[in-house]
């Protein structure tokens, strides 16, 4: 039975089902016991109410007679009213005494000796009886009658029924008990195999899974906490793979720095402008991964350092653009923008504008020379859409599940990065309530979509639209952020 109740919900659950089913049963013997009462006290009243109107009737058949109190003909009743075991006094009309079972010399020791005799139980409530003849109240009759006794097979089967409660009762008992103990051996097995499992993943097993999947809630629990543990297995592995991959690119460059320093401090090389801007070179390589790093922390705190602001988004893209305009126009690519009139949203400047430059630097990275990056913005009912569509080679199919993914890089691609920047920026649109999404053809390019929450109030009509080509100027803008790539 221990083995059995192992862990307290299973010994709740299992005594539940016992308490309900013996309070069933004692709920039942109150409502038939109670149903039984009033049923036996109906009947006794109704007893009382017979024995009342026959001394009535008998009373008034004796006025009928004479048309008066006679007490000597009453004493001749007195008899009859005693074998009923009841106690009458007779009133006039006026309320003044005319007779009663003490005038005809009848004690209560009598009464009550005809009580016993007949088992017809105590006195009842005292009743005032009017007696009327031809319409006219000719006198009172003031009486007690006996409550009466319930009969002897009444009182054996309302026993026999008791009994039978109890039984049914103690039976309704185990039977849940026994249901108990089943259920909560079922209920409770899948729980604490998930218990156990999340202790184990918590000690350090990463493989650990839940094996026991029921088709219920729990069942949904399981699926969840596997789900879980696959992604934390996943993040674990591609943590590793960054660490990796940053401990690589860190030592390359720091390599040769030390080389360099080394060949200079010891006159093998002379600090020529070209080893000056090698060693430049080397530095700003250190600075771009610290800056990832710097990135990933800022999006994991992004939620809770928002500084929203009701803001024009068409202005901030527009501003975003023209910071990068020089960049793709050096890199060869043409730039198109088609930006409605106005879009607003309510967010941080600082964080959409680092979700804008991720996309366009990306984009960057992957187009061609004499490609095309296009970026649209549109109002789309309660939402802000932003596109950044651009005819490099797209994604490849079994990539671009994982592209959003922290610390992802496709094996295949011919940029460089630490596979953070579209982790930030999806993390980023996440934050201000909005998604992220990328849709690719391989061979045909790639198109971003970001969706933000929309102000109302903000025209969705498409406004201005602006082509930058390659060979175009840069824009006169202020540059006020500092693009973070993926």
């Amino acid at each position: 039975m221990r083995e059995l109740l192992r862990g307290r919900f299973a010994r709740r659950l299992a005594l539940a089902f016992a308490f309900l089913g013996i309070g069933a049963a004692a709920l039942t013997a109150v409502l038939v016991n109670a149903a039984f009462g009033d049923r036996f006290d109906t009947y006794l009243a109704k007893q009382q109410q017979v024995r009342q109107q026959q001394l009535v009737a008998l009373f008034t058949a004796e006025y009928t007679q004479d048309h008066a109190w006679r007490p000597e003909s009453l004493n001749e009743l007195a008899p009859t009213v005693t074998m009923t075991g009841s106690q009458a006094e007779l009133r006039g009309p006026a309320g003044q005494h005319v007779w009663s079972l003490a005038d005809a010399k009848v004690s209560p020791a009598t009464l009550a000796m005809h009580r016993d005799m007949m088992g017809i139980g105590d006195l009842g409530p005292a009743r005032e009886l009017p007696i009327t003849v031809d319409g006219k109240r000719v006198g009172t009759l003031d009486v007690r009658v006996p409550q009466g006794q319930i009969p002897a097979v009444d009182q054996d089967f309302r026993s026999d029924v008791n009994q039978l409660l109890l039984a049914g009762g103690v039976t309704a008992g185990l039977v849940a008990l026994v249901v108990g103990l089943y259920t909560a051996r079922r209920a409770t097995a899948p729980i604490a195999e998930l218990t156990q499992a999340a202790g184990d993943l918590a000690a350090g097993q990463r493989d650990r899974r839940v094996t026991s999947i029921p088709d219920n809630e729990i069942g949904q629990l399981a699926t969840a906490f596997n789900t879980m543990a696959d992604r934390v297995e996943k993040e674990d592995e591609l943590r590793r793979a960054f660490a990796a991959d940053v401990a690589h690119e860190l030592r390359t460059p720091l390599a040769i720095l030390r080389s360099e320093l080394e060949a200079v401090q010891d006159g093998v090389r002379d600090p020529t402008p070209k080893v000056i801007t090698s060693l430049h070179d080397e530095t700003l390589r250190l600075g771009r991964l610290i800056a990832d790093l710097e990135a990933l922390a800022s999006a994991d705190a992004a939620a809770f350092t928002l500084e929203r602001q009701p803001l024009s988004l068409t202005d901030l893209v527009h501003d975003t653009v023209d910071d990068l305009h020089a960049r793709f126009a050096e890199a060869g690519i043409a730039l198109h923008t088609d930006l409605a009139s106005e879009v607003r949203v309510n967010g941080d400047s600082v964080r959409l504008r680092q979700i804008i430059t991720n996309q366009l630097t990306n984009a960057l990275k992957f187009v061609p020379h004499g490609g095309t990056v296009t970026v649209i913005l549109r109002r789309d009912g309660d939402w802000a859409e932003l596109r950044v569509a651009d005819t490099g080679p797209g994604i490849p199919a079994e990539d671009l599940p994982r592209i959003f993914d922290r610390f992802f890089r496709s094996r295949t691609a011919r940029a460089d990065g630490s596979g953070i920047g579209l982790a930030v920026a999806a993390e980023l649109a996440a934050a201000h309530g909005g998604t992220l999404t990328a849709d690719s053809t391989p061979g045909h390019g790639a198109t971003f979509t970001t969706r933000l929450p929309a102000l109302s109030g903000g025209p969705a009509a498409a406004g201005r639209a602006r082509e930058h080509a390659p060979a175009s100027a840069p824009s006169p803008r202020r540059r006020n952020s500092r693009p973070d790539a993926g």
